[in-house]
């Protein structure tokens, strides 16, 4: 490997790493050989000052004529690798964090598409090429969860199969990080999310948007996808066992009634056990071709009467806590008979205490000027009664409470 100046790269080198931030690449791969003036132009033209390159694997810079020397000393025993180590992250607000958040999930779903393309054409995936938009994801997360996992639960129906992808993985890292996980493990399971899906690409779209009812060969045919995007990932590159048994066993339940395999209780992974949970949620809060997502907070109460077949208690468990009694979005019922939602949870998901955006008058039946009331001030008598279903007053669309202009990705 060698790292160069921008200036020295050529037609014909390999580039190994682009020495910017993921989302200031100008390519979504963090590798590739540059085999046209276009990529060159691209490159030169971008934020990129410096780059390493690989000449084993494409054309090298000339070589300098070397000094002479002594005798050369043996060489040192290479440093054990020390464990990896996200850098540190500074909590911020929801406001604060949900232009960055809009910008990772523009930038992700380019990159998951463009991959999963790749996949549907029947070539190699090297799933370590997508490992510095999963670290991008994690820094969003331990900003502030809500943020990114509030925004990417809006995404459009089309596009549902890749930002489901974006979502597990983002699920993934804040549970994890829940579970008190060491970095190298949340990074890896943010991985397994991001590529859990991968078999949907061999699903013919007209079945994966199928608005009415499968038949039962339709139907096999997506069951078959946990062991059609496991072969896949055997096939390419840069995947761990970790991210393999997520891929196969998302769709296993600790009573044995899930599939491929029919796996149960222990003979369950944990990482799969936490795939399982995540991959659920995202899918029932999500708007699909054919039904409409469900409120957070009620999808969170319909998985708790599922838990005892369907999921790990504990790990669930685990979830709940880190996605709040009251997810960022959930419509709630005031003590003043007002509506409102939660726009944030604060440090620490402050259960029954949140920042909320009141916005509705159930006694008047008229919309109110949006108003930011954080409960857990000093002198806040209001408190929320309990979630509410906002379509049953006529209110189609909540999100603009808590997101402060419209999201595009």
């Amino acid at each position: 490997m060698r790292k160069i100046d921008v200036s020295e790269l050529k037609i014909g080198m390999y580039v190994d790493e682009f020495c910017v931030p993921w989302l200031e690449s100008p390519f979504w791969t963090r590798s590739l050989l540059v085999d046209m003036a276009e990529k060159l132009t691209k490159i030169k033209a971008s934020t990129v000052r410096e780059l390493v390159i690989d000449p084993s694997k494409g054309a090298d810079v000339a070589p300098a004529t070397p000094a002479p020397s002594a005798a050369a000393a043996p060489a040192p025993k290479p440093a054990k690798a020390a464990p990896f180590r996200f850098p540190a992250a500074v909590p911020t607000s929801m406001a604060a964090e949900l232009d960055r958040a809009a910008q990772l999930l523009t930038e992700s779903k380019t990159a998951v598409s463009s991959m999963f393309h790749e996949a549907r054409m029947g070539n190699a995936i090297a799933a370590e090429q997508v490992q510095p938009l999963v670290d991008e994801i994690a820094m969003s997360v331990m900003r502030n969860p809500d943020a990114l996992v509030g925004l990417v639960r809006l995404k459009n129906a089309d596009d549902y199969t890749y930002m489901h992808s974006v979502a597990v993985c983002a699920l993934m890292i804040a549970l994890a990080r829940e579970l008190k996980m060491p970095d190298e493990q949340v990074r890896e399971l943010g991985l397994a999310g991001l590529m859990h899906d991968i078999g949907k690409m061999l699903i013919p779209h007209d079945i994966l948007n199928k608005p009415g009812g499968l038949t039962e060969d339709e139907f096999t045919a997506v069951k078959d996808h946990p062991v059609a995007g496991h072969r896949l990932l055997l096939a390419g590159s840069g995947v761990s066992e970790v991210v393999l048994d997520v891929c196969l066993h998302h769709h296993e339940k600790v009573n044995g009634k899930g599939y491929p395999d029919g796996l149960a209780g222990n003979a369950i992974s944990v990482a799969a056990r936490m795939g399982a949970i995540c991959d659920v949620y995202d899918a029932i809060t999500s708007d699909r071709p054919y039904k409409s997502g469900w409120c957070p907070a009620a999808s969170l109460s319909k998985m708790t009467e599922w838990c005892n077949g369907h999921f790990d208690p504990a790990i669930f468990g685990a979830f709940v806590k880190c996605m709040g009694i009251y997810p960022v979005g959930t419509v709630v019922k005031m003590q003043s008979g007002r509506l409102a939602v939660i726009a944030d949870q604060g440090p620490g998901k402050s259960l029954l205490a949140p920042t909320v955006c009141v916005f509705f008058c159930t006694r008047t039946k008229a919309l109110l000027a949006p108003e930011l009331v954080n409960l857990a001030e000093t002198g806040v008598k209001d408190k929320i009664l309990g979630r509410e279903d906002a379509a049953k007053w006529g209110i189609a669309d909540t999100s603009r409470y808590w997101i402060s202009k419209p999201a595009k990705f």
